[in-house]
């Protein structure tokens, strides 16, 4: 296997899949779209496109409706089943293509029998019609992937240099016992025990910590972080990865059962709801358990 190959069929970043990163891929691409169309039209002898007081200014703004709405579909069902499984990064390209395809087809339809019914020449406009769509579309995608990618290395460089400045300060019993949360702009913005977290959420782009207080009550603090990042950050510690959603410190977990929907982990907390394991992570939360339980 070559390394173009090898490199198309790793694992795509979860990163790349976050609700508002697919938002704003579908924003960037339609203002992109829009200008590009708006360029191309006076040069084009299929354009039919309208803005202003023109005739065709219903169809093409129906169009760029039926348009816009195939590409948040498409990506809502791709935030939805990232969990299901793993997208690669051929999986994806093969996925914004099939967008463009769509939308080729549905401009093809649209001008051989809405606009210009007496023209039957399906292959040419349809042909013409993903040229342009693979400018107009695919570029923008190229374009929002690469910044979403510096955003995320930047964001998680600068947390991690802040983690060691503070692990460098700390004796080795404290790094141990307290987890320090920085948030994107590597600012120090909470920190627990080890012993009383159980568990961080997901929310976008923030996390909720979930933690015991003095008083033994379960509490909630929210800063605006990756999840991902958290991850990268405390990797080979006791909190680890176990869903999308959710990673949990496992020196709280009381029980790891298998149910017909798939794994959950129960902890020493009955407030707490199970954490759900999804199907991405299950091999790392049962190497856990059964490194643990071999120790």
């Amino acid at each position: 296997m070559s390394p173009i190959q090898a490199y198309m069929h790793k694992k795509l970043p979860k990163y790349l899949l976050g609700k508002y990163q697919l938002l704003g891929t579908v924003t960037f691409s339609v203002l992109f779209a829009l200008v590009f169309l708006n360029l191309y039209i006076p040069f084009s002898d299929t354009a039919w496109f309208g803005l202003g007081r023109s005739a065709n200014f219903l169809f093409t703004a129906g169009f760029m409706f039926l348009a816009m709405l195939i590409l948040i579909v498409s990506r809502v069902i791709m935030y939805k089943t990232q969990d299901m499984f793993d997208m690669t990064y051929l999986g994806y390209v093969l996925w914004c293509l099939g967008e463009v395809f769509l939308i080729c087809l549905l401009y093809t339809f649209v001008t051989t029998d809405v606009i210009f019914p007496e023209n039957h020449d399906y292959l040419r406009i349809f042909s013409k019609a993903l040229l342009n769509g693979m400018i107009a579309l695919v570029i923008p995608y190229i374009i929002s992937g690469m910044f979403i990618a510096i955003v995320e290395k930047n964001r998680t460089i600068r947390l991690m240099r802040c983690q060691s400045r503070s692990a460098g300060q700390e004796t080795r019993q404290e790094i141990s016992s307290q987890i320090t949360f920085f948030d994107n702009n590597g600012a120090l913005k909470f920190s627990v025990s080890s012993s009383d977290l159980y568990y961080i959420e997901s929310d976008d782009n923030y996390i909720n910590v979930w933690y015991s207080d003095k008083k033994e009550s379960l509490k909630m603090y929210m800063l605006r972080c990756k999840l991902k990042t958290v991850e990268d950050s405390f990797r080979g510690s006791t909190l680890l990865r176990c869903h999308r959603k959710y990673i949990v410190n496992l020196s709280h977990a009381q029980v790891l059962r298998k149910e017909k929907d798939g794994y959950f982990i129960d902890l020493d907390n009955a407030r707490i709801d199970p954490i759900p394991v999804s199907k991405t992570y299950v091999e790392n939360v049962l190497g856990y358990f059964s490194s643990d339980s071999k120790a």
